[in-house]
């Protein structure tokens, strides 16, 4: 059996469990080492937080947010801690669950510590005066400090609740992003945050800027499928495969563009790898799919920004 059939088999049977997210983080860390933070994770969200800065720089009179909001930050507050360091004075982060602990919190900050001794977080991050020494003074007391007073002094905030009704005050928020966290909502839910997002984001001027990945996640896992694999299923195909652990809605860039326009939300710029067409010809695609221009099927990640 394939290495993609087995996991989607004991992700399926997880997410029936109680404490299903805290079965499949075991699951990821012992069986598919899928939670660890590697060097590849680290970095690759240090240049998401640098983009999204850019994104925000470009298009503000702020050369600093001064309120950010994450949607789905996981097991690794990497962006947030980001969007400290550059001086931001109230950084939230929503999720339904709260993937994060102070032992992956303090794993976090050492990275960052990591990185400054190296010379390697510049490059990412203009740092604001003080506030790397925030981190390292966390990181000497670390056994003195319960995670609250962590985040704290970090200036995070996490709110555990539906993006689609949060707490947040309209037109809060400054900076709103998420780090390839759009493809495992469905769409029903996506317009219903994304109107929420409108709602509490600054305007004038409020940004929005989002990571999408659009293969199948199945292909970073098994590397013997395509990541355009989960083209082939049919809606009712899929619902037999797919799970509520880590979910995949299989949407592609013109129908996130799509559900922006339903929001009315304007896409100001987005930015699409073109991926292959030649591995798209492979999969036997779904009937469902295509009536899809070749060139949108075949488009893996895309960022899209948007100024209000």
């Amino acid at each position: 059996m394939k290495k993609w059939k087995q996991k989607a088999i004991v992700q399926k049977a997880i997410s029936y469990l109680p404490y299903s997210k805290r079965v499949n983080f075991l699951f990821q860390k012992y069986a598919t080492r899928g939670v660890h933070l590697s060097d590849y994770y680290f970095f690759d969200r240090l240049e998401h937080a640098k983009n999204h800065i850019a994104a925000f720089q470009k298009s503000s009179s702020l050369t600093v947010p001064a309120t950010t909001l994450e949607l789905g930050t996981g097991w690794y507050p990497i962006v947030p801690v980001s969007m400290f360091l550059l001086g931001t004075e109230r950084v939230h982060s929503v999720d339904i669950s709260l993937l994060i602990s102070k032992k992956r919190l303090l794993q976090t900050l050492r990275r960052f510590a990591e990185a400054e001794k190296n010379d390697m977080l510049q490059s990412f991050i203009a740092c604001q005066p003080g506030r790397m020494q925030v981190i390292h003074e966390i990181i000497n007391h670390a056994g003195q400090l319960t995670f609250v007073q962590m985040l704290s002094r970090l200036r995070i905030s996490y709110l555990l609740e539906d993006a689609r009704d949060m707490s947040l005050a309209d037109q809060s928020i400054d900076l709103i992003h998420s780090n390839n966290t759009f493809e495992h909502i469905y769409p029903e839910v996506l317009r219903g945050i994304l109107a929420e997002f409108k709602r509490v984001a600054s305007k004038p001027g409020g940004v929005m800027s989002h990571f999408v990945d659009m293969t199948d996640h199945f292909a970073h896992f098994d590397r013997t499928i395509s990541v355009y694999h989960f083209l082939q299923y049919t809606d009712k195909q899929w619902r037999l495969i797919d799970n509520s652990i880590q979910p995949q809605n299989r949407l592609r860039a013109d129908d996130y563009l799509r559900i922006f326009a339903e929001t009315q939300i304007p896409v100001s710029n987005q930015e699409c790898r073109p991926g292959d067409i030649d591995e798209l010809q492979t999969v036997a695609i779904a009937e469902k799919y295509r009536d899809k221009r070749a060139a949108d099927l075949a488009k893996t990640h895309c960022h899209y920004i948007s100024v209000l």
